[in-house]
């Protein structure tokens, strides 16, 4: 739902447990005693069969408590909770954890679940469950678990599906002093989920990290809209199971939900902005790093080590791991040479020798500081009889300072005689781990959760200048495959679906016979490709259904033999004739594959690989989700081997990876401008230094359930919204949907005057918003943020702004604030006019109920319009002016 009556669950003033007991080992004790022992507001039991339990009064129901409780513990059998949330609904509570299971896994559990959620709905009632452990917050004392002990208070907020994996990390918690600031078992999900926690827990100033364990989301759209904005504000870390086929399997069974494809799990946590682990233990790890450790600018570490075999080891895990060893520069070499021992290892790891003393360590650093820097920096050391590891870690500590190195990272390796030395880099804020592959792994979250932060900067607009796109070609070829009832579009269709959004394709012709394929291959010349046409034949070369290099001469007899071959392995499929293309001869051309799947919880996802008839065998692979840009595609292209194909190796040149990413960007834009695309493949796609062009591509169709955009998790740049306006006068002004490449654009503009000193008008951006932020007002998912600018024809980026516009909707969409910044000069009554009701048209088309907007006077020209507009306007505490449309009473 939404993030409406979370507090009631969080910040309880009384509660209720509907089930306490006093029977020793029952659940409903557990909680009833958690509560009581911490929580310092009332605690109210409810059952129907005791007067009292453990010395507190029991009512027999909701009916007989003395007050209403903010939130109410359900603990009690499955067919009793749908009458108890009414109950509850009824006597006005906002907020229940239902602890009981039994809503999934068949058809009488899922209609008493709906019955649930019925019975809640009227009031807001917001449910936490069912089949959870409870929660937990630890500020204020409140245990509603019967997990094994309660968490400490802290900055940490941890949300999971999982009880068990709650109870297993409070405990290990526990020992290690971590503290949290919400504890969150959601069970099955039926109403609070994954969207909802992230959205509340973004604005919680009592939480700095959000640690997630998920087995599958319920609501994608919803999911990535808010992490995405979460993780703009806050590290977001996800542990997500079910990575393999038995483990989606059993995840599935376990929270009722549909795990979907591990990849694209993986796609989406990147494209968020979150950084994902596997373990638990580096889960803890990831925010540890996060916390004492700036991010590095990419994978490249430098290491610095007393002990040449560590050194190894840590090379080693880095290129497991995808990182870099960072060059040492000739200057930097020169250098250490004139300061090592000439033993050293030459090279990076650097081996300091297994005496190296302080000294020796800080020259190093002093040689590293002197080149170009590193991403990170990795000083190890191992205990010898000859060395004082503590005094070694002091002198690391004070020469540090000095350095550029974006990322430290430390591991003194060895048991009691290194306590000291890592006690003084914990109280240094510098992150130090027991073995030289747990710092490497940190340092690979650090540089993976930076790139993840930089994928969440994207907003891919609409295809680059002067792309070829024809629309037209592509609707008609889609809505008479679906007219004449195909499922699978033929291959010249399908090619011509992609000639038409600009992707190179070889040039096909259908031939309806034999003969007729002999007169095109003789036209076209040379040697040609045959291939069979088959609405029912996917893969052409399992049956014989394709022949490559055949002489023009030879077309007709090589046609009429396959159509031989073809019909004895598949006497049941409809042959429509034959496709003849000219042979391509690439000697050089790497084959890619790009295709499209539609994953049962993300949607369409983008895939892009190493191609052929050998795709599965090989395994090479990116998952991406649409919309995409050329950065975006680029880095999809980056995660795969195929890619060092692609750069080059010996007398081979390098591919034009910049068209394949190109052709990338144009199939996204095909994919989420023809929302019948069901799945789409190219296959293969060849790729040499000359350029990109598609051999073969399969489409299957089908009338989508949902129209426009909405089965996309991520909501494409809205070039809908653009705006040409005419003023009086004749001015023409550009009203468009922000981009990111708007940033200097936008931070000139905030540059340019102080909010409240005149340069602005005085409809200002809400109380407490951070207006001078740059970056967040160009960083948008274009689904609850919207933000336009006020600007001039040309390209983002490269053309002024002259005013912002912004729309900010609550998660419910129950309310939003609209805001308009314009320079002096373009504050006269009729552009901003023109400007508010743009965006208010907009709310309205969003079915947004309740608009306000803060202004700094009534008595202003932005005042008497907002009121000609049909504003309310009131007073509030701080001495500002609320603006409020709102079709609903107060």
């Amino acid at each position: 739902m939404t993030t409406r009556n979370l507090d009631a669950l969080f910040n309880p003033r009384s509660v209720a447990v509907i089930g306490a007991s006093a029977r020793e080992g029952a659940v409903g004790r557990v909680i009833f005693e958690n509560l009581l022992t911490g929580f310092q507001g009332p605690v109210m039991a409810v059952n129907p069969h005791e007067r009292f339990v453990l010395g507190q009064p029991a009512y027999a129901d909701v009916g007989h408590l003395p007050q209403t409780p903010d939130l109410a513990v359900v603990i009690t059998p499955p067919e009793t909770v749908p009458g108890i949330i009414a109950e509850l609904a009824a006597r006005g509570t906002r907020g229940a954890c239902v602890i009981t299971a039994g809503f999934s896994g068949n058809p009488q559990a899922l209609a008493r679940r709906q019955a649930m959620l019925d019975a809640a709905r009227p009031a807001l009632l917001r449910i936490l469950g069912p089949n959870c452990v409870g929660l937990q917050v630890p500020a204020i004392g409140l245990n509603g678990s019967f997990a094994n002990g309660s968490a400490t208070a802290g900055s940490l907020a941890l949300v999971s599906q999982s009880g068990a994996v709650i109870t297993t990390v409070l405990d290990w918690a526990q020992s290690r002093g971590i503290g949290f600031s919400h504890v969150v078992s959601l069970g099955d999900m039926a109403d609070v989920d994954f969207g909802d926690m992230l959205d509340y827990l973004a604005t919680s100033q009592d939480t700095t990290a959000i640690l997630l364990y998920i087995e599958a989301v319920t609501n994608a759209r919803k999911f990535m809209s808010a992490a995405r904005a979460a993780a703009r504000l806050k590290p977001v870390v996800v542990v997500k199971a079910g990575r393999h086929e038995a483990g989606a399997r059993a995840a599935a069974s376990h929270t009722g939900a549909l795990a979907g494809s591990d990849a694209v799990y993986d796609a989406a946590f990147r494209r968020a902005g979150m950084l994902r682990v596997i373990t638990l233990d580096e889960l803890f790890e990831a925010v540890e790093s996060l916390a004492c450790a700036r991010l590095p600018g990419g994978n490249r570490l430098a290491i610095v080590t007393n002990g040449g075999g560590l050194g190894v080891l840590a090379a080693d895990a880095l290129a497991d791991a995808g990182g870099r060893l960072a060059e040492l520069s000739p200057a930097v070499m020169e250098q250490l040479n004139s300061v090592l021992p000439a033993t050293w290892s030459h090279g990076n790891p650097i081996d300091l020798i297994g005496d190296a003393t302080d000294t020796r360590y800080a020259q190093t650093l002093d040689a590293l500081a002197s080149g170009p820097p590193a991403d990170g920096l990795l000083v190890l050391h191992c205990p010898t009889a000859v060395t004082d590891p503590t005094s070694i870690a002091r002198t690391v500590i004070e020469t540090l300072p000095s350095r550029s190195v974006q990322t430290v990272m430390t591991s003194w390796i060895g048991g009691d005689s290194m306590r000291d030395a890592r006690t003084l880099f914990q109280q240094r804020g510098i992150a130090t781990f027991f073995t030289p592959e747990d710092a490497v792994r940190a340092f690979m979250h650090l540089a993976n959760y930076q790139r993840n932060q930089q994928l969440l900067r994207h907003a891919p607009p609409s295809l680059p200048t002067g792309s070829p796109v024809d629309t037209t070609t592509a609707r008609r070829l889609i809505d008479e495959a679906l007219n004449a009832g195909t499922t699978w579009l033929d291959e010249h269709a399908s090619k011509s679906l992609l000639a038409a959004y600009g992707i190179p394709v070889a040039t096909t012709r259908v031939a309806a016979s034999a003969s007729e394929a002999g007169e095109i291959a003789a036209a076209l010349g040379g040697r040609v490709v045959i291939k069979i046409l088959s609405p029912d034949i996917l893969h052409k070369t399992d049956v014989g259904g394709v022949a490559l290099d055949i002489p023009a001469e030879a077309a007709g007899d090589e046609a009429s033999a396959m159509l031989a071959r073809v019909k004895s392995a598949r006497p049941d499929a409809t042959i429509k004739g034959f496709t003849v293309q000219t042979m391509v001869h690439r000697p050089h051309a790497v084959e890619l594959l790009v295709g499209m799947l539609d994953d049962a919880q993300f949607g369409p996802a983008l895939m892009f690989g190493h191609g052929g008839t050998a795709v599965e065998v090989i395994n090479d692979k990116a998952m991406g989700l649409p919309p995409l840009n050329l950065e975006l595609a680029a880095d999809m292209i980056a995660h795969t081997r195929v890619s060092r194909l692609l750069a080059g190796y010996r007398d081979i040149p390098p591919a034009d990876t910049a068209a394949a990413a190109l052709a990338l960007v144009r199939f996204s834009q095909l994919i989420c401008d023809l929302p019948e695309i069901a799945e789409m493949e190219i296959n293969p796609l060849l790729a040499d230094a000359n350029g990109i062009v598609a051999l073969d591509a399969r489409v299957r169709i089908a009338r989508p359930d949902a129209g426009g955009d909405t089965r996309l998790c991520i909501r494409p740049y809205p070039s809908q919204l653009e705006r040409t306006l005419t003023l009086d006068g004749g001015e023409r002004v550009l009203v468009r949907p922000v981009l990111p490449e708007d940033e200097p654009a936008v931070a000139t503009f905030l540059a340019a005057g102080t909010p409240g000193t005149g340069a602005f008008t005085d409809l200002d951006f809400p109380p407490g918003e951070d207006r001078l932020s740059a970056a967040r007002l160009t960083q948008v998912d274009y689904d609850r943020q919207m933000v336009w600018v006020v600007t001039e024809p040309g390209t983002p980026g490269h053309t002024p702004v002259h005013g912002l516009l912004r729309l900010m909707e609550d998660p419910n969409r129950e309310r939003a604030n609209f805001s308009c910044l314009l320079l002096p000069g373009a504050e006269d009554a009729q552009r901003m006019q023109r400007l508010l009701t743009l965006v208010i048209d907009y709310a309205q088309q969003r079915q947004v109920r309740d608009l306000q907007a803060s202004l700094r006077s009534t008595s202003s020209p932005a005042a008497n319009l907002c009121t000609e507009l049909g504003c309310r306007l009131t007073a509030r505490d701080d001495g500002s002016i609320l603006a409020r449309l709102s079709p609903v009473s107060d």
